[in-house]
């Protein structure tokens, strides 16, 4: 992680409601809820403030209690929580096709 005044951070949470996997992490990881770390460099301009994206982390907790935080890929997020909407949808429809109908 850079540091310095010229770098800013922001926090967020993503959720995965099924286990997932990540290019580059060993283990899939369970569901639930992660926090993100993204930081950006601020872009100069003549008349406007700008901010491109430098680093984003993953705070991933293991078994022995420990959190790390684990670079990322941006795409490789939006592809895992694209898949993982997808699963959620496709058990919505599973799960209504199996209910019981009502008379």
């Amino acid at each position: 992680m850079k540091s310095g005044a010229d770098v800013r951070s922001t926090r967020s949470i993503v959720t995965f409601s099924n286990a997932f996997a990540l290019p580059g992490f060993a283990e899939v990881l369970p569901a639930g809820d992660y926090e993100l770390l993204v930081e950006e460099e601020p872009l100069l301009g003549p008349s406007f403030e700008a901010f491109r994206r430098t680093a984003t982390y993953l705070a991933v907790h293991g078994k022995s209690g420990r959190t790390s935080m684990r670079p990322i890929e941006e795409r490789d997020l939006e592809v895992a929580l694209g898949h993982d909407r997808e699963l959620a949808e496709n058990r919505k429809c599973s799960d209504a096709a199996l209910s019981p109908r009502k008379d």
